[in-house]
């Protein structure tokens, strides 16, 4: 390990350094220039790239990702891609199978559980982010699935998670309550001055 190069990756006001996995080379030696340069302006700024950029990037990954099976970042990056394309069903299927296939992929199990978290189904969520904490293999990973978890946890002790019909029902009815209680105020207030 002491003669891999070490990389610096700054989290908040946090130095890390990392060591480059054998699949992060082999991801660096699938994916073309072009491609490269796309994904690192999309994930610069999500809405840099137009809708025609997204859906050909789109189009590369798919056709990447088909061909080079054993590289499940590939998919993982497919799917971020959908998600940053709005397509949040698509990306939900290639993250869970990207999953299925390699339930001990850190990256995998991380971002499926953030794209859960988005989509506000925090009990998943939390599942696969600490899958991917005990996945961990280095501070910088470690620190990103602590701080999921962290806003997973967050999510849930302030109610932002999908409720399913018991949230509505009890809005509508304090709605309904609300309704009655203003008709008998204003009942009540017509008879008084008489």
């Amino acid at each position: 390990m002491e003669n891999q190069p070490v990389s610096e990756v700054l989290i908040g006001d946090t130095l890390f350094l990392t060591h480059p996995s054998p699949s992060k080379v082999a991801l660096n030696g699938a994916l073309s220039p072009a491609v490269q340069s796309q994904m690192t302006r999309m994930f610069r700024d999500p809405y840099v790239l137009e809708k025609a950029e997204r859906t050909e990037l789109i189009g590369e990954l798919t056709y990447m990702a088909a061909t080079r099976p054993d590289l499940m970042e590939l998919r993982v990056l497919l799917g971020m891609t959908l998600c940053v394309d709005n397509d949040p069903q698509a990306a939900l299927e290639v993250l869970r199978t990207s999953v299925e296939m390699a339930p001990d992929n850190f990256l995998a199990q991380l971002k499926f559980g953030e794209l859960l978290m988005r989509l506000r189904i925090c009990d998943q969520a939390a599942e696969h982010t600490r899958q991917a904490a005990l996945l961990a293999e280095n501070s910088v990973q470690s620190e990103l699935a602590r701080r999921q978890a962290a806003t997973i946890r967050t999510m849930r002790r302030e109610g932002i998670e999908r409720g399913g019909y018991n949230g509505m029902l009890s809005r509508i009815a304090g709605l309904l309550k609300r309704k009655r209680a203003g008709g008998r105020t204003v009942e009540i207030t017509a008879m008084s001055p008489r």
